[in-house]
């Protein structure tokens, strides 16, 4: 059932839902697994609910959400109504400005699809005292996964793709924010991301030790020693920055950050060798808001310029490789202002659309004022108005 189905199908139904509800009869459907790719390679498995379990589940966090998160604590940022990744980073650079210049990043193992559903209930139980409510939730967590048709029984973890599921991972998680918080530590937590920022590596060592035991021990939940580390700030990448390393550290889009931005900008432009260059340009655009959106906090702007320029030799590349062959090529060279012999002769060469796209005569016939024309917005521009308006 879609979504947009669920409110006719409501009508008649929720009569019987809600019986079945408050008799404790209603059982929850196996999660559908969809497949998604990761950023950094491989993929993340998620556990879609049907349309009526996630409206049922998004109930339950309206309800238990305000039970739960006036007691979460404040160095937590993911998954919580006013707060984001944006407050978090903040908060970041003002413990590194305050001298905790070595950070002890954690990366907890497959955290949603290990979370140990005792564990979970129990807390649960310590603030919710109606036991149909409770016992729906165990319900929620015990639904099965089905996988190409098959369904199999889940004995941990939590569907991601569940309204409820955030919340469960940080009624789970407060145990180690306030661990963290009992041993005087500056720390900042998004989801399962977390940071520890302390003053010296030797400090980082005995902090990620502990803090490791400590998760396993209690949480049982495993700590991703490949993916774990002690490090300067400005060397490690969090929430998709980074830093520099002034003593007042200063926010930057991550290297990862940047490339996975090209990866997409390049599936875009790569798609659009058929499509008039307008088309591409507004999707290209649709996705740049977004992104310097999210980075603008950055008040670094290398990134942005050199993003931004690999941008137009992009399109520049899609327009040498529209235009096909040397006869065309110099035409529109020329319609766009290029004196005739040098058009003639950057046509005649056999080197690639690549190296064409970066080569004076594109520079000089495509510039950035026609690119402007056309609809392309600077990335430069729009972090500057981002910022003026926050």
């Amino acid at each position: 059932m879609s979504v947009d189905a669920l409110p006719a199908y409501l009508r008649h139904a929720w009569p019987e839902m809600r019986e079945q509800l408050l008799s404790e009869t209603y059982v929850p459907a196996p999660v559908r697994t969809v497949y998604l790719p990761k950023p950094g390679g491989g993929t993340r498995m998620l556990g879609m609910p049907t349309a009526l379990d996630r409206l049922i589940a998004q109930a339950m966090l309206q309800v238990l959400g305000p039970i739960f998160d006036p007691d979460f604590s404040e160095r937590s940022y993911g998954f919580r109504p006013g707060r984001s990744a944006h407050q978090a980073l903040e908060q970041a650079c003002r413990d590194m400005a305050d001298g905790y210049r070595w950070v002890v990043h954690l990366d907890l193992e497959q955290c949603f699809d290990s979370v140990h559903h005792d564990l979970v209930m129990s807390r649960v139980a310590r603030k919710v005292k109606d036991k149909r409510l409770v016992r729906l939730i165990r319900r929620y967590l015990n639904a099965g996964i089905m996988h190409e048709g098959l369904v199999s029984q889940r004995e941990a973890g939590m569907p991601q793709g569940s309204p409820l599921s955030p919340l469960l991972s940080n009624i789970l998680l407060d145990d180690l924010d306030k661990e963290v918080e009992r041993r005087g530590h500056r720390y900042c937590r998004y989801a399962d991301d977390a940071n520890v920022y302390v003053q010296s590596k030797r400090a980082g060592l005995r902090v990620m030790a502990s803090l490791t035991q400590f998760l396993d021990t209690r949480l049982r939940l495993k700590v991703n020693q490949a993916k774990s580390v002690v490090e300067r700030p400005w060397k490690c990448t969090f929430l998709g920055y980074t830093v520099t390393n002034n003593l007042k550290p200063r926010l930057k889009p991550a290297p990862k950050s940047v490339k996975r931005a090209k990866d997409r900008i390049r599936q875009m432009t790569h798609r659009g060798r058929g499509q008039h260059i307008g088309v591409v340009i507004a999707e290209i655009n649709r996705f740049t808001r977004g992104w310097v959106g999210y980075f603008r906090l950055a008040s670094v702007k290398a990134q942005f310029d050199t993003l931004e320029q690999w941008i137009r030799r992009r399109l520049r590349k899609i327009l040498w490789e529209q235009w096909r062959t040397p006869k065309t090529r110099c035409r529109k060279l020329i319609a766009l202002g290029l004196e005739g012999a040098r058009a003639r002769k950057a046509t005649a060469t056999g080197l690639g659309a690549w190296w064409n796209a970066g080569a004076s005569h594109m520079h000089a016939a495509v510039n950035n004022g026609i690119l402007a024309e056309w609809g392309l917005r600077s990335l430069l521009d729009q972090h500057r108005a981002m910022q003026r308006s926050t």
